[in-house]
Order: structure tokens, then sequence, then C-alpha cells
């Protein structure tokens, strides 16, 4: 058995052919994805996070709003830039969407990919540390959250309060208990991995990672998971690991998707650089008939060593359409892999 669920960005655009065409327009429909999604027998509705573009970028609202229409299905963020965040404020947002869900929270965080602007977290009041570069501050940030999740009193209450306290140290509140142990890292190397599991954080590995060995993209990952539940094994958590893998897979069964999909039956890894140092592989895209993609996924050596795999969605299409999508999958893919 695997978690199924959809990865979802957001976009926006006036565009005559978008069918999202504002920001409330991505907003609404996002919580009427995680809805039908949630009907079809998918497992998880997640949400990318942006900042300075027409794409999803506030979470907790959205998430709060998606738990409060479902009542089954895992709600998640792939992934929160930890560049741009107030951890204890955020532990807040956080522990209310996650109680409004009733506890099915996902929080996928991570340092961050390249923004749309320079710098973009010194817009939000942060900078790292003289001698600290800002992948660092994303880790202090991501320390303090975890630390803040655990519900352990550590603010010196007040000796004339509004409000009586209760006795000892106060905590953030308010507190989700075991919204700490669905915490997940994104990452894009090995070593990052690696650190995840050291920390606690089940592992979160997109269409994309650091191309460390010039293999295949699918065996990287494998490789970078195999690393992940080691660390994980030596840190001696007494909780089992989880791990996600992103894809873009596109099952053709009518004329509309062979229309939409139908030319990216050919689709083969590239290799990039999206930083300086940061040599980049991303994984194809799977668009066939769903038989045909039986066959090629059952290659895919990282789908098959994850517990969860994320759907990457085209929002722009609209909800039903998505839907469509996602049911294609459950439906007709899952159950000749052993998925469902």
């Amino acid at each position: 058995m695997k978690k199924i669920g959809f990865l979802s960005f957001g976009h926006w655009s006036p565009s005559p052919y978008s069918e999202v065409r504002t920001a409330s327009d991505a907003l609404l429909q996002s919580v009427d994805l995680a809805v039908a999604a949630e009907e079809v027998g998918a497992d998880g509705a997640y949400f990318r996070v942006h900042h300075f573009a027409n794409q999803l970028a506030s979470p907790f609202p959205l998430l709060a709003a998606a738990g409060a229409k479902t009542s089954r299905i895992e709600l998640g963020t792939g992934v929160i830039d930890m560049r741009y965040e107030n951890p204890l404020y955020m532990a807040e947002d956080a522990g209310a969407a996650d109680l409004i869900a009733g506890g099915r929270l996902q929080l996928g965080i991570s340092r961050g990919s390249p923004e749309q602007v320079i710098d973009g977290w010194r817009y939000f009041g942060y900078q790292p540390a003289d001698g600290e570069d800002h992948a660092t501050m994303a880790r202090q940030h991501t320390d303090v959250l975890l630390e803040v999740l655990k519900g352990e009193g550590f603010a010196q209450p007040n000796p004339r309060p509004m409000f009586p306290n209760p006795p000892g140290l106060l905590r953030v509140e308010p507190h989700s208990p075991g919204l700490r142990d669905r915490i997940w890292w994104g990452a894009a190397s090995d070593a990052t991995a690696r650190w995840a599991a050291e920390k606690g954080m089940h592992l979160m590995s997109s269409t994309l990672k650091a191309d460390e060995t010039g293999e295949p993209f699918h065996v990287q990952q494998r490789k970078q998971i195999e690393a992940f539940r080691e660390a994980w094994k030596e840190a001696g958590h007494e909780r089992e690991p989880r791990v996600s893998v992103s894809r873009s897979i596109m099952p053709i069964t009518t004329d509309v998707d062979r229309q939409y999909f139908g030319h990216e039956g050919d689709s083969q890894d590239q290799v990039g650089q999206i930083e300086a140092d940061l040599r980049a592989i991303f994984g194809r895209t799977y668009a066939a008939e769903p038989d045909q993609l039986v066959e090629q996924l059952a290659g895919d050596e990282a789908i098959a060593a994850a517990d969860t795999l994320l759907l990457t969605v085209p929002n722009q299409l609209g909800v039903e359409y998505n839907a469509h999508i996602l049911e294609s999958v459950i439906l007709h893919v899952a159950p000749g892999l052993g998925w469902r």
C-alpha cells in the first residue's frame, strides 16, 4: 500500500486559457481540490509555498480551510521556506491549523529554493548572522520550531497577568500534540537527507535533487532514501520514518488528456544549474496510457522505496480536470503496481 496525494504550486494567471485567474481563485480552488481528492480516494493534499510570485504563499489559512472542509486526507506543504519564517509565530499558526484539521497536518519545510527576488527573506526582516549563510539561518529557524512544537514551557510568566496563568513556564499556544512528529524536510542532497533523519524529521524528496553521481534521477533519489533511512536507524528514533517523492504522472485515458499531455511521452531526465553551486537533475514526466504507465513506473526505484507519492498537478486546468487526473491514477494505475 502506498499513500497517494497531490502537490499543487497554486499558480494563477490572467491568461484566457487559465481556469485560475486570481489569487482568490487559486486559494478557493485549492480547497475544492482537497475536497475532490478526498472524494476520489486520494490520501493527501499538499501545497507549495513561494513568495513574491503568483502562486500560493501563506499556507496556514489554506490548510485550516481545507481541514474544515475535509475529514480524512492528510494536509501538508511541500515546502515552507524556513528562511522567511518566525518559528514561534509559525508554531502558533501550525498548531491552530492542525487542531482545526483534527491532527492531519504533515508539514514539509526546507531551506527553500531560488525565489523571485534577491534575498527575499531580508524583506521579511531576517538576515544571516555575521559569518553565516542563509542555509544556516534556515536550519536555526528549524531548530527553534522543532523545540517549540514539543509543547514544553520556556517563557517566564508575568507576575501580574491579565488572565490567570498555569504554574511554571509558559509555551506557545495553541499547542497541537503530535505535530512535532509530523514535520518533513525537503532535501536536495544526500547529506541534508541524513541531517533530517538525525533531527527526527521525515524525508520529502521532490522532482529534482542535487546531481551527485550522474546516475538516472530515480536511482539517485533511491540512494538518498536509503541514506536517510540508515541515518534514522543510527539516530535511534522509536517512530517509523516516512518518505515522500513527487512525480508528474499523467494517465492518458481521454482525447483531452492526449491533447494536453500526449507530447510528454518521450520525456527524459534533465540536468541544469539552478544555483551557482548546485547542479540539479530533474525527473521526467510520465505520460502514457495506464498499462504503459504501470510498466514504466514499475522501474522507478525511488517510487518503490517511498511510502508516499505526491502527484504534481497542473492546477490552472481547474479542479474538475485535476480531480480526473487523480482518479485516473488511483483507479487505473495504482492497482497494477500494488499501491491499492
